[in-house]
């Protein structure tokens, strides 16, 4: 973030995140949206399969029932004729599940990689329309922690615990139907077990759900601390600041450690207590089922046959299954919290406002016919135009000629805390306008301003049109700029040079590198132009990665350049080649420069003297000078621009 605007407060301690509500709802609505054939198809399948795995009961009651009925006359080969047709038909169901399951596990695998492939792409592309304020008012780290870790709990709440939920709330919905069709007290038995099992659940799940969540939240805030130290190491090292940085990860660290030692603490505990109550069940269900058989109690079922043995035996299966199920369920419920606490981060990352472009004015390649008039041309033609609609529907056309206003511009970061006070800037076509001043004058913030990464009040004008009514993207395509913070991409020098212009040629990008001084050293490189950057170029020198920046400015041949401190990490020698280049450079295009050497604003046109916001003095060099004001003062070394 700029310097004249504050960092966000730290939010470590007293953070209390919690899923919203409708997540899970809006999760479910997200995977019909990406596959409306194939998850459908895939439920069908785990639905079947689950159904399967609950009904072996029904044929284990009736083969008992068929045993008991010929146990005293004991004609086994009737029984044996019997029981056959109901083993080949649960067979049947066997394998026909069994190529259900097969069906659903790779669908499953399908689907889940790409619903991350999607999310992940939906995210990247939001995040693309975000402004600049969300990434200065956000951790990085915290940012990656959304393509990472909630990503990864979302993988597994899709391709395992969604699933299972599914598989074991069918198991159980058709085992309580048989349940209550064969045996209505045994049922009511086991009901008054669910019940405490739910209470159970409720209690130390809830506390393990508040816990997960938080586990999230402190994941994402360890690696935004990772992140910044790596970025920071240098620092880190030469302020010999590294017990302070292990202080600071440490508290960062333990917050992480302490919300998941309780989440999983309550998590660990729910399994056990839910296996035991099921135990407990079993042998309730056994007692119960043999005394009201005995007592000879009159069954209260659907069925109507009397309590027996060929009712009990498979009734103390489907309990086993029935708890068991119980059991999975509940052990999955902590996949489900992260997964949900993962997919509320993610969500919240795309529900992020977009940056607003309500312009209309595009830019566009533009040439002069006979009579002066401008037209569009379908082709580069190096004269550039603004397309502004007309309220009638005709198009006017005017030429770019890099006249830009600030009249009366107030900004502030924060509300109650202004930046900028009334400035009034007048840069004409083919003028070099220069501002100096001490850090956090106010300096960048103006060039912000002009690329609209923040909007301001007061009137700023580009070739006589309110900068609001340009499309950011054309606006910013006629703006060239170099940041005194370079920024390269993993790839080889070509590739980041070709970033400014990415239809440029290999010639046109070696020219532009020859012209501002970087073509010297790039041809001594291990692979030339071919030479592989990784890790913002770490193998350049500061003043190499700058020149490349400007190299990169330079391809893309903008009619305006914002210079933002572009050679403060060049050494004055090399600083007075890398001058002549990017004099050639400024010819015939309007040019903002920010410097602390007053050496490389000597020549603009004017120079303008920021002071707390405001513009305190302008004029030519010689005149400033003339005057003996701040200018004068700061060029003779009376005391220094910091």
């Amino acid at each position: 973030m700029p310097a004249e605007a504050k960092a966000m407060p730290n939010a470590r301690h007293h953070l209390r995140p919690k899923a919203k509500k409708g997540t899970f709802l809006r999760l479910i609505k997200t995977l019909f949206k990406f596959y409306p054939v194939l998850l459908p198809v895939t439920i069908v399948c785990i639905l079947f399969s689950s159904t399967v795995s609950a009904i072996p009961s029904l044929f284990v009651q009736k083969i008992i029932q068929i045993i008991e009925q010929n146990h005293a006359s004991g004609d086994w080969e009737t029984a044996f004729s019997q029981i056959l047709p109901l083993v080949l038909v649960l067979a049947s169901f066997y394998l026909l599940s069994l190529l259900s399951m097969l069906l659903y596990t790779q669908l499953m695998a399908y689907i889940t990689q790409g619903f991350l492939f999607k999310l992940r792409r939906a995210m990247f592309d939001g995040m693309q329309s975000l402004p600049v304020r969300y990434f200065d008012t956000h951790k990085h780290g915290d940012i990656m922690s959304h393509y990472t870790n909630d990503i990864d709990t979302l993988r597994q709440l899709v391709s395992q615990s969604l699933p299972q939920l599914l598989q074991s709330g069918m198991i159980v919905s058709v085992l309580l139907g048989i349940m209550m069709y064969y045996c209505g007290w045994l049922t009511l038995l086991l009901l008054l077990g669910v019940v405490a099992m739910v209470i159970v659940s409720r209690k130390v799940g809830g506390g393990s759900a508040r816990y997960f969540v938080r586990q999230q939240a402190a994941l994402g805030r360890t690696e935004g601390y990772i992140q910044e130290m790596m970025n920071g190491q240098r620092v880190v090292k030469v302020f010999c600041h590294e017990e302070e940085s292990k202080k600071g990860f440490d508290e960062v660290n333990e917050a992480l450690y302490l919300d998941s030692r309780r989440a999983h603490a309550y998590a660990n505990m729910l399994g056990p207590i839910i296996f035991n109550i099921g135990n407990v069940l079993y042998v309730l269900v056994a007692l119960v089922g043999g005394l009201l058989m005995l007592g000879n109690v009159p069954n209260f079922s659907f069925s109507g046959m009397p309590i027996g043995i060929s009712i009990i035996v498979p009734f103390l299966n489907m309990t086993k299954q029935f708890t068991g199920n119980i059991n999975t369920l509940s052990q999955q419920l902590n996949s489900i919290i992260m997964g949900l606490a993962g997919a509320d981060r993610v969500f919240t990352l795309m529900d992020e406002a977009p940056e607003v472009d309500d312009g209309s004015v595009t830019l566009v390649n533009a040439k002069i016919d006979r009579d002066g008039n401008i037209t569009e041309s379908p082709t580069r033609t190096g004269l550039w135009a603004w397309k502004c609609p007309q309220e009638d529907g005709s198009v006017k056309y005017v030429k770019l000629e890099g006249n830009v206003e600030l009249v009366n511009v107030d900004f502030a970061y924060e509300p109650g805390k202004p930046v900028l006070h009334g400035v009034s800037v007048y840069a004409r076509p083919g003028q070099k306008v220069a501002f100096v001043g001490a850090t956090g004058a106010g300096k960048t913030t103006i060039t912000n301003l002009l690329n609209r990464f923040y909007e301001a009040d007061g009137r700023i004008t580009y070739d006589g049109i309110d900068i609001k009514k340009i499309k950011k993207a054309d606006l910013r395509r006629s703006l060239g700029i170099v940041l005194q913070d370079t920024d390269l991409f993993s790839g080889t020098v070509m590739e980041n040079i070709r970033y400014g212009r990415l239809d440029a040629t290999d010639d046109e990008c070696r020219a532009a590198a020859a012209l501002v001084g970087a073509d010297d050293f790039i041809t001594r490189l291990p692979d030339g132009y071919d030479t592989m950057l990784t890790n913002n170029g770490a193998n350049l020198s500061q003043g190499q990665r700058q020149l490349i920046a400007i190299a990169r400015a330079a391809v893309a041949d903008p009619p305006v350049m914002i210079l933002d401190e572009a050679t403060s990490s060049i050494d004055t020698r090399t600083e007075a080649a890398v001058q002549r280049g990017m004099d050639k450079l400024m010819e015939g295009r309007t040019v903002f420069v920010i410097a602390h050497r007053l050496s490389t604003v000597m020549n603009s046109d004017v120079i303008m003297v920021l002071e707390n916001g405001r513009i305190i003095e302008r004029g030519s060099h010689e005149k400033l000078i003339a005057e003996k004001g701040t200018y004068y003062q700061l060029y003779t070394g009376a005391f220094e621009l910091e």
